[in-house]
């Protein structure tokens, strides 16, 4: 609980109606940005996400091999949190943050669908050319740095790729749900340290299982396909297609419906206000 700066005494906890106000205003400035604009933060945080990859390759490469399975996940869950962390409190646009806060002004009515898709199409687009660059920065710059060898990348694949597609599917809608859960507590922090320890603690369950995020699994499986590790597009297409899927319903789903639904039933009168004012325009 943070406390009043003037009087010293605690400020009172963010109610669910409040947090719900909050990501309502966000999600409405996103959705009226202009698709120049959406389209450059989104390719930003393509490659901001993909920091993590980045950083879990580096771990396999420089460990030797971890003396448990439990200690390598440990080790990479915490490493690849530093790309959502970078991506979410340096306000770029996420597909998989998106998901949930994309739905609210649909579901509270101050948002078409029409408006929705074209959020999400161009976000979606521009994460993954982000995935992809930064996937063949990885490529051409870590084996001669000595930093991400294929053997490392092939690990980090091998985690996502050879399981059923209903198994992927219950997998991303976790990480989706794990996503959509880190943007709406990030809503009720009070300062950017506890902002920080709340991503951390939530998206590092998505590293720790692993659970398949579409655009950090994206660079991870692209880095392994261009170091040459036999993965096919064929793969890197199913792989894509059944995570979408999943981390989209469990956003919406488990995310959005459940705290609208808890925000609006919360008992307390009235409406979600949201000042007009505070949308603004960038």
């Amino acid at each position: 609980m943070a406390s009043n700066e003037q009087t010293g005494t605690p400020e009172p906890t963010l109610g669910v109606r409040q947090i719900l106000q909050r990501e309502l205003v966000i999600a409405l400035k996103q959705i009226k940005r202009p698709t120049s604009g959406l389209f450059i933060a989104g390719f930003t945080a393509g490659l901001n996400v993909s920091i993590g990859a980045l950083l879990m390759g580096m771990a396999l490469t420089f460990s030797g091999g971890f003396s448990s399975a439990l200690i390598q996940r440990f080790v990479l869950a915490n490493v690849a949190t530093v790309g959502f962390v970078i991506v979410i409190i340096g306000q770029t646009e996420l597909f998989t943050a998106h998901i949930m806060l994309g739905v609210l002004p649909v579901i509270d009515r101050r948002a078409s669908l029409a408006e929705l898709g074209r959020l999400w199409g161009v976000v979606y687009v521009a994460n993954l050319l982000g995935c992809v660059v930064f996937a063949g920065l990885i490529a051409v710059a870590g084996p001669p740095l000595e930093i991400f060898t294929p053997e490392a990348a092939d690990t980090l694949a091998g985690a996502l790729l050879p399981l059923p597609w209903w198994l992927i599917l219950l997998s991303g809608i976790i990480a989706g749900w794990l996503m959509g859960l880190a943007t709406w507590l990030v809503a009720a922090g009070r300062d950017t340290v506890g902002q920080v320890l709340l991503i951390w603690m939530i998206t590092g369950i998505i590293g720790f299982g692993p659970f398949h995020h579409a655009l950090l699994g994206t660079t991870e499986v692209l880095s392994a396909m261009f170091l040459g590790q036999g993965i096919t597009l064929g793969q890197l297409g199913h792989f894509l297609l059944w995570t979408t899927i999943g981390n989209t319903v469990g956003g919406t789903v488990f995310v959005a419906l459940l705290n609208y639904g808890q925000a609006i039933k919360s008992g307390a009168p009235g409406e979600i206000e949201v000042d007009p004012e505070s949308l603004g325009k960038e």
